[in-house]
């Protein structure tokens, strides 16, 4: 009995245990397409180093985190907008933030303040953990393929904080908010941001998860204009659109990068 009792004891761990392992999000092997789309952009001449956008030994951490040709960024748009504090980013990242600001949020900054943005406030870049340290699966985070920015700094001295002007700043900070996420929804695959979820309340999420982008459509909570792309806005383009007519965001499901 006692020896059918530990063989039973000893059964159980062995399953846990490889329960444990599959369930590890740490173990999960890197997808293909991470390095693909990775070698595409360094190809293609889009990021370069500079003084702003400096090369880095490649970096691991545990099981899949890492990245091979990270970049540490002190500066967009080759020294126009400051990044602060400097961003640990892929590729990728590095050019779909430079094309960011130069398709949206300078635009907005022009078009609601007169100004434009020189620098933007990050609070998270690379880090290997999971989905808002709890989930079961890797952050983009994880690879340098997200970019948490919680505030923009303009040449006049102003600052439009994500937290602070998201829903109780003036008009125009308000405006310049929505049109600066509406462009990013365009822009990155996944964008997370106040009413999402408790974890964005004071930021935007910004990433590059290629299995959030289908059918031209993007992971974008809340949800600029019941999704629509922001080509098919009114105005044809983010300012335009908030320009015309007020932004609506629609919440939809709870989830989390």
């Amino acid at each position: 009995m006692g020896v059918r009792v530990a063989y039973l004891i000893a059964s159980m761990a062995i399953v846990s245990g490889v329960a444990a392992c599959a369930s590890n999000p740490y173990s999960e092997p890197r997808a293909a397409w991470r390095g693909e789309v990775e070698d595409a952009c360094l190809a293609s001449g889009t990021v370069r180093p500079s003084a702003f956008v400096q090369p880095m030994s490649p970096l691991g951490g545990r099981g899949s985190c890492g990245l091979e040709h990270p970049f540490k960024v002190s500066a967009a748009l080759n020294g126009g907008v400051a990044v602060s504090p400097p961003a640990i980013i892929d590729c990728p990242m590095t050019a779909s933030i430079d094309r960011w600001l130069m398709r949206s949020v300078q635009p907005a900054a022009g078009a609601y303040f007169r100004s434009r943005v020189v620098e933007i406030r990050q609070i998270a870049s690379y880090g290997c953990r999971t989905r808002d340290n709890l989930g079961a699966k890797l952050s983009e985070h994880a690879f340098g393929n997200a970019l948490d920015v919680a505030a923009f700094r303009l040449a006049d001295g102003r600052e439009i904080s994500v937290v602070r002007d998201w829903s109780r700043g003036g008009a125009a900070e308000r405006a310049f908010l929505q049109a600066a996420f509406a462009g990013a929804c365009a822009e990155f695959y996944t964008v997370l941001g106040p009413g999402s979820d408790s974890y964005h309340s004071n930021h935007f999420h910004l990433d590059l998860l290629r299995t959030n982008a289908r059918d031209g459509r993007h992971f974008c909570q809340p949800t600029p204009y019941d999704g629509r792309p922001v080509a098919e806005l009114p105005g044809g383009d983010s300012v335009g659109a908030v320009a015309k007519t007020p932004l609506s965001f629609v919440a939809r499901g709870r989830e989390s990068f």
